[in-house]
């Protein structure tokens, strides 16, 4: 890659991380801000819309370029280019029209009387949001060439998309109403999942078939992705196990490299069950709004089940100074060791960035 200097390097680290084997220190995300461009930097035409803001693929791109030349790719953080209709722009594909709004995208319910009057789930090649996504992606890889990656999007899947289709608080009486039901458009969206998937795969994947996914920073050697259920926070154990868990065990089994994202303290309870899916290789823990980040100590009582699991983690420490960095970091590596641990950092200065890696690579083993 153009703006990635240890492209090989990075690979090889990702991929001991997704085996969870041994590595000389742990993953890293560190980015260093330079004080001077490398290049001239574009101009660019702020967006006048929010649905210009989310879809505008060539600011995206030279918004991405002046990044590019304007910051350092240390570690094993590397250039990608996101290009989402919000997050879980499944639901367009199925009926839902999306809302455009500065910092996201929302998804208006469209199965508003009853599933058995909606019918089946069909993957519709001229469905306009599909069809737009789709060029929209093509556009992105084109107009990137090999200088960074395109990462797939965050199309969502199975209980998080009838959810958006149906509306929340009705599809959380669906569960108990109509479990049958429920079951059988799980099964409708799972199939359709990789419809779209490997659509958007073909489009973005690498010469050798690997691919990185958006948001998250991941890169894996195949078919690669973030997997949640963000509606489980309202769902029992029971309900969890029942609904979700087949449908996670069939989608980690159609795909290489699987992240999954446990989403707030209320999902918490359903990482047991989690756990004990073979194929989800590691575990990406947002703690929510109002909590301490990943760093906290508080969290460790969830990356002992992770690693006792035998799973990777993937831990974000965004907030305080560097200090604040370091101390998280250094309990973090002392208690679960450097395998299989990826760690990331907020972008900031070179001379904190360089400083971050000489500290992993002296103590951090």
């Amino acid at each position: 890659m153009r703006y990635k200097d240890n492209w090989e390097e990075t690979k090889s680290r990702f991929v001991a991380w997704w085996r969870h084997s041994r590595i000389d220190r742990p993953m890293m995300r560190v980015i260093g801000r330079l004080e001077d461009p490398v290049e001239p930097l574009e101009i660019i035409e702020p967006p006048r819309t929010p649905m210009e803001y989310h879809l505008d693929v060539d600011r995206k791109v030279k918004e991405l370029r002046n990044f590019c030349r304007t910051h350092l790719f240390l570690a094993e953080s590397f250039p990608s280019l996101n290009i989402n209709i919000g997050p879980g722009s499944m639901a367009t594909y199925l009926g839902s029209e999306p809302v455009f709004s500065w910092d996201t995208v929302w998804y208006t319910p469209c199965v508003t009387s009853d599933w058995s009057d909606w019918g089946p789930l069909r993957y519709d090649e001229d469905n306009y949001w599909w069809k737009l996504h789709l060029s929209l992606i093509r556009k992105a890889k084109e107009l990137a060439g090999d200088d960074f990656l395109v990462n797939i999007p965050d199309i969502i899947e199975s209980i998080d998309i009838l959810s958006s289709l149906r509306g929340a608080q009705k599809f959380i009486y669906d569960l108990i109403d109509s479990p049958d039901i429920v079951k059988k458009y799980i099964k409708q969206t799972d199939e359709l999942y990789f419809k779209y998937y490997d659509a958007m795969y073909e489009i973005v994947k690498c010469t050798d078939g690997s691919s990185s996914y958006t948001v998250f920073d991941i890169w894996g050697p195949g078919k690669t992705a973030k997997v949640q259920c963000d509606f489980s926070a309202v769902m029992s154990p029971k309900q969890f196990h029942e609904f979700f868990i087949p449908s996670l065990t069939y989608q980690c089994n159609r795909l290489d490299y699987v992240l999954y994202h446990l989403d707030g303290p209320d999902a918490i309870k359903h990482l047991p069950a989690i756990l004990k899916v073979e194929k989800v290789d590691a575990i990406q823990w947002t703690p929510g709004a109002g909590k301490p980040d990943g760093g906290s100590e508080d969290w460790y009582p969830v990356y002992d089940m992770v690693r006792n699991a035998g799973k990777s983690l993937w831990i974000s420490i965004e907030e305080g100074n560097f200090d604040d960095w370091i101390k998280k970091a250094d309990k973090i590596v002392k208690r679960y060791g450097a395998d299989g641990l990826y760690l990331l950092f907020p972008v900031t200065e070179l001379e904190i960035a360089e400083e971050l890696i000489r500290k992993a690579e002296m103590d951090w083993r």
